[in-house]
């Protein structure tokens, strides 16, 4: 005879547990079911004694089963205990195969041919039946794992862990106290990890207990003999780096179960292998009586899941409660006009928010609780050009104007309307606004900070597409410095790459054929030809720019060798689409082929310049957003930039004149460049370090010596300073330029972060400049400098 019962869960992991948990306490006829021999099989496969998190800390906890955070150890029996209290019924070892039918009459097969029938079906079977592996050669090498069980298992070892998610961080903090731990991310900051696992990281990072690669892609991984049986080998912000070791610990999530899903009819917004299923508010799916839950619908974390457990139940049972969200979200909404529920805040942005289409409704309520509503009457300024904010902006209602200038000086004026989103030039690229955003009319706007964003265009690709599309549109107008018909921005779009390069890389070498326009969308390139036997440098191109026009209109090969001067990504146009296009537009292909003719010129005239360029480049300076130059023909050595710097900074100085390269005449002083992606804010534990509005890089009075930013610091310009009292300098001293008296050290003083913050909270600007009697020192953005230096 044929079990029949009201619910049927399947999945017996946090959700699961919590749905069956309710269930059971409401007394409603129901049955787990559950593949593995145990409970929360997941949390088994959690290394050993690891500390189980209870994320979002500003959400409620809302279940029948006790949950908070501790060890993995003790959360599962306090389950085993709870699920036994609670009377669950459950059933082992049942995997299902299928699931037939709608609300009232569904039948669920098991693996070993029995069936169920159930009036509703909840689903909650998680990812980790999928776990994504590393499709690199060598991904499958013996060495190479998926999972770590006991950390405690290796000792003396050098091990590579992939993944900048939880579990990745988790294992090598673990693995830290007694193994060489080496953790690479693709992405450039740990943004995917939970606060607490993050604050943990940080300060691993800062005792020297873990290395990181941010930015890094793995290329492959090989075999060999000797003490160190495997090379990791991964593309780096630095370029193509071997590192020996013993294993690889790859944790880059798992893939979810869609085919299955689909089997049981379960319908998908898109063919996108991230897209998760359309949902109700209460998790229901299409299927009139299928609910799924937890991280099949987009939310992984334990209490998330158990409050969804919860709440489905309640919804099945008849008696739906609000979202756990719902107080935070209700908050946010409040003062936008027109807006009367959460539910309808969600529903408008579904309908006004194109970029947003491909989320689902949970999932736009979590977009929401990392973002902020702005409601700004009209001509009030979002931000200013050349700022260095970087939140991402969508039009909820209203309309944005954007007022830009282009190189000639020439002004124009943009207009933004609902539905359409800005800020993601400085969001990609991390420069200076480039542009003024003022709002035209009352509008409300929508603003996430940076972290959350990215994290969005990780783990969503229907969304980083639907930005690309719109962001390479913006990408071409502004660099190409015209107004192209749209269909004919939409035509170069369509064939379009987006490549990214390491320093050092080659974007294109010389004598290469034509293969189209390149479009520097981040980071900065250099220009180079060989002479002689050697490379010259003829110029330096930051974000913005474009190169590849010379071989394009002149039909032959490449005059010049284009290199990643900073980790770039760079926009490439089809050479026969740009070609069509500049026939069909002369004022467009007037434009290229003056730029053309002036780097002719350029090259003709390079001469002593191309020295200095190539020795900048070699400082880093191709990464600056400012830098400090001395002219050592105009220096007379009196040291007042130093000592200036000393009296506005509380008698340490920020800068070292005589530290530092030269070149000619051209000196390079150990002072911070303020890089447009700054080293030094990566790995900062009580995120300390900052950038200004104007661009400044500086160092907060929370800062706790970690002293993480030096080591990053490739440049030498960061020390660790204890505050000291200095008396003042006389009136000689100074016209003498003679240095204060230096104050005794006091040795139990904690020891801080120093460095250049360009005097930022001093009217008039950076005082070394001011001070120099020869006007022999100069700060700026390397392209104005370079220009001068030619």
């Amino acid at each position: 005879m044929v079990e029949k019962f009201d619910i049927v869960i399947v999945g017996a992991g946090p959700g699961g547990l919590s749905a069956a948990a309710r269930a059971a306490e409401s007394g409603a006829s129901h049955l787990l079911l559950e593949a593995s021999p145990r409970l929360a099989d997941t949390l088994h496969h959690f290394q050993k004694g690891k500390a189980v998190m209870a994320e979002p800390a500003q959400l409620p906890l809302r279940s029948s089963l006790a949950f908070a955070a501790g060890l993995r150890e003790d959360i599962l029996a306090c389950w085993q205990a709870g699920a036994v209290q609670l009377g669950i019924k459950l059933r082992l070892n049942a995997r299902v195969t299928d699931i037939a039918g709608q609300r009232g009459d569904f039948c669920v097969t098991l693996a070993d041919g029995a069936t169920v029938q159930a009036g509703q079906v909840v689903l909650a079977i998680g990812l980790q039946g999928n776990i994504r592996k590393l499709e690199v050669p060598g991904g499958e090498l013996p060495g190479v794992q998926y999972q770590l069980d006991d950390p405690d298992e290796f000792c003396g070892e050098t091990i590579v862990v992939v993944g900048g998610g939880d579990a990745g961080v988790e294992n090598a903090l673990g693995l830290a106290g007694q193994n060489r731990v080496i953790l690479v991310n693709r992405n450039e900051e740990f943004g995917d990890c939970a606060a607490a696992n993050h604050e943990r990281l940080m300060a691993a990072v800062a005792q020297g207990s873990i290395e990181t690669r941010l930015g890094s892609r793995t290329e492959s991984i090989e075999q060999q003999s000797g003490d160190f049986p495997l090379v990791y080998v991964a593309q780096t912000q630095q370029g193509l780096e071997r590192i020996a070791c013993h294993r690889v610990i790859a944790r880059i999530g798992a893939k979810p179960p869609r085919p299955l899903l689909e089997r049981f009819g379960v319908a998908f917004p898109s063919g996108d292998s991230t897209a998760l299923p359309e949902l109700s508010e209460h998790y229901e799916s299409n299927v009139p009586g299928l609910y799924i839950i937890g991280a099949l619908a987009g939310y992984p974390l334990i209490k998330q899941a158990m409050n969804q457990g919860y709440e489905v139940i309640e919804a099945i049972l008849g008696h739906p409660v609000a979202p756990a969200d719902e107080a935070l979200l209700a908050a946010k909404f409040a003062g936008v006009p027109g807006i009367a529920s959460v539910s309808e805040g969600v529903a408008l942005l579904r309908q006004k928010m194109p970029l947003l289409a491909s989320l689902t409704t949970l999932q736009l309520r979590e977009f929401m609780l990392g973002s902020s509503l702005r409601v700004l009457p009209r001509g009030e300024v979002v931000f200013q050009s050349n700022d260095y904010s970087n939140s991402f902006y969508s039009i909820l209602s209203g309309g944005i104007a954007i007022e830009t200038t282009d190189r000639q000086g020439v002004a124009a004026v943009f207009g933004l309307r609902e539905g359409e989103f800005f800020g993601e030039m400085s969001l990609l690229s991390g420069r200076r606004r480039s542009g003024t955003a003022v709002a035209s009319q009352d509008c409300v706007l929508v603003e996430t900070p940076r972290r959350a964003m990215l994290k969005l265009l990780h783990a969503v690709k229907g969304v980083q597409r639907k930005l690309d599309e719109v962001a390479l549109k913006r990408v071409v107008a502004r660099c190409l410095d015209t107004v192209l018909p749209e269909r004919e921005i939409d035509y170069l779009v369509q064939g379009a790459q987006v490549r990214s390069y390491a320093m050092g890389d080659t974007v294109f070498a010389e004598g290469d054929a034509a293969d189209g326009l390149h479009l520097i969308r981040r980071g900065s390139v250099t220009v180079s030809r060989r002479s002689e036997g050697r490379d010259v440098v003829l110029a330096y191109l930051p974000a913005g720019n474009y190169v590849g026009e010379m071989a394009l209109l002149s039909s032959q090969p490449r005059s010049a060798t284009v290199r990643a001067a900073s980790p770039a990504e760079v926009v490439l146009l089809e050479a026969a689409r740009v070609g069509e296009v500049l026939g069909r537009n002369t004022g467009l292909r007037g434009k290229i082929g003056s730029r053309y003719l002036e780097n002719v010129r350029d090259g003709q005239r390079t001469g002593q310049a191309e020295g200095v360029i190539n020795f900048l480049m070699e400082q880093g300076v191709g990464e600056a957003a400012d830098v400090l130059l001395i002219d050592y023909a105009r220096c007379i050595r009196c040291n007042n930039c130093e000592s200036a710097c000393a009296d506005s900074h509380g008698g340490a100085s920020r800068l070292d004149r005589e530290a530092g390269a030269t070149w000619a005449q051209i000196h390079v002083p150990t002072s911070c460049r303020h890089c447009e992606h700054p080293h030094c804010m990566k790995d900062c534990p009580p995120d300390a370090i900052h950038r200004a509005v104007d661009g400044e890089v500086y160092i907060g009075d929370n800062c706790i010596g970690c002293g993480n930013c030096q080591r990053n610091c490739p440049y030498g310009v960061i020390r660790m300073a204890a505050e000291r009292e200095y008396p003042p300098r006389s009136f000689w001293q100074i016209l003498l330029g003679q240095a204060r008296q230096e104050a005794a050290a006091d040795t139990d003083a904690p020891k801080k972060a120093v460095k250049c913050d360009m005097c930022k909270d001093i009217a008039g600007g950076p005082v070394c400049v001011r001070a120099c009697p020869t006007g022999a020192a100069m700060r700026g953005h390397p392209e104005a400098l370079l220009k001068n230096a030619g």
